[in-house]
């Protein structure tokens, strides 16, 4: 689950990491109070998941009397898809200095990894492969204990002057505490600032992973939460996988990758899946701009082929737009899905085999 930078800010102070005042709005009028209270120029911050808001234009500055008009122009606006729906309002602070520091999960490794950077607010991707110099990297033994100390060693690694080495050292600690007290997949900064002197978070991105919200009820009460009805990757191919199990659909993720094509999701609409999870689960991989084909295996146990069937019909009828669909359909009632496939016009096929074959011969 990612987190709005307004959640994200508040779990940074919860755990004592400085950021700006300030507070959300959803109307103009709201954005105006917040503003008035700060009583200095502000920072009108879209609230949405994805990254580049700020050279998608989605945070812009004003005045306190001019903050209306402008959180006016951002809310209701699309940032790269995603409609704005509030606006954090932050007190415009002096930027001395602008650093990185995120910790990430690193799966190849199994532990968590420490990224930290001299520049920040920038993509530390770019920075990476320009200037790897300029990153500093730090595995943390998740059965250890990461002491203040260590995140000092990594400030003064950054290459930072002395008297701010404590209080940056005194940011990564609390973040990478932030990272496993709430079992997130992401937790970073960028810009850490230096403002007059003090170390201030100026954006917040946390990703908590779903599999751990039971233990953090508090995440269950926040706008972000949306209990998964699927289990549902992105990916960079062009050929939507769904499947009902995770063995099935990395299977055919598997066989399509084996016949030289690239799968753009991983998709479980999983066991006993009713004729509307398999409708919803169409037209959400259809929303997907990259999808050019959708290839759905399905091996019938609880799972009805003929729900299956009827899902499939009643999705195209309301589809946005045209894609092609491979299915593969067997199991559990399959004379009878196999029969209202073929009534409403819609191939079919009982081999996986031949279904990714044709999946991929179609994308191409």
């Amino acid at each position: 689950m990612k987190l709005y930078e307004y959640s994200a800010k508040e779990l940074f102070r919860r755990e004592g990491i400085p950021t700006p005042r300030g507070g959300v709005a959803e109307t103009p009028e709201e954005a105006a109070g917040i503003a008035e209270k700060l009583g200095c120029d502000v920072a009108v911050k879209s609230q949405v998941l994805t990254g580049g808001r700020g050279k998608a234009g989605g945070i812009l500055f004003a005045s306190p009397s001019d903050t209306a008009e402008v959180a006016g122009k951002l809310l209701s606006s699309e940032i790269k898809g995603e409609t704005v729906e509030r606006v954090l309002i932050e007190e415009k602070i002096p930027i001395d200095r602008e650093l990185y520091v995120s910790v990430v999960l690193d799966r190849a490794e199994k532990m968590p990894l420490i990224i930290a950077s001299i520049e920040g607010g920038v993509d530390i991707e770019e920075l990476a492969e320009k200037s790897p110099e300029k990153i500093v990297r730090y595995h943390v033994n998740p059965l250890d204990e990461f002491l203040p100390y260590e995140a000092r060693e990594i400030a003064r690694k950054m290459g930072l002057e002395s008297e701010l080495i404590p209080g940056v050292g005194g940011v990564i600690w609390k973040l990478y505490s932030l990272f496993r007290k709430y079992d997130a997949r992401l937790a970073e900064i960028n810009p850490l600032v230096i403002s007059d002197g003090e170390v201030v978070a100026a954006d917040a991105k946390v990703e908590v992973d779903d599999d751990s919200i039971y233990r953090h009820p508090e995440f269950r009460e926040m706008d972000e939460y949306e209990p998964e009805e699927f289990a549902f990757v992105k990916l960079d191919g062009d050929i939507a996988v769904i499947g009902n199990g995770a063995g099935l659909t990395l299977t055919a993720m598997d066989l399509i990758k084996l016949k030289g094509g690239e799968p753009a999701t991983f998709l479980d609409i999983g066991g006993g899946a009713s004729e509307e999870v398999i409708r919803r689960a169409l037209e959400l991989v259809i929303s997907y701009p990259r999808v050019r084909v959708i290839f759905l295996n399905v091996l019938g146990g609880i799972t009805r082929a003929d729900d299956v069937a009827r899902g499939v019909v009643n999705a195209l009828k309301d589809a946005g737009r045209e894609v092609p669909l491979v299915i593969r359909l067997t199991g559990t009632n399959e004379e009878e899905g196999q029969r209202i496939l073929k009534e409403a016009g819609i191939p079919f096929e009982t081999s996986l085999e031949m279904a990714a074959e044709k999946a991929v011969e179609i994308s191409k």
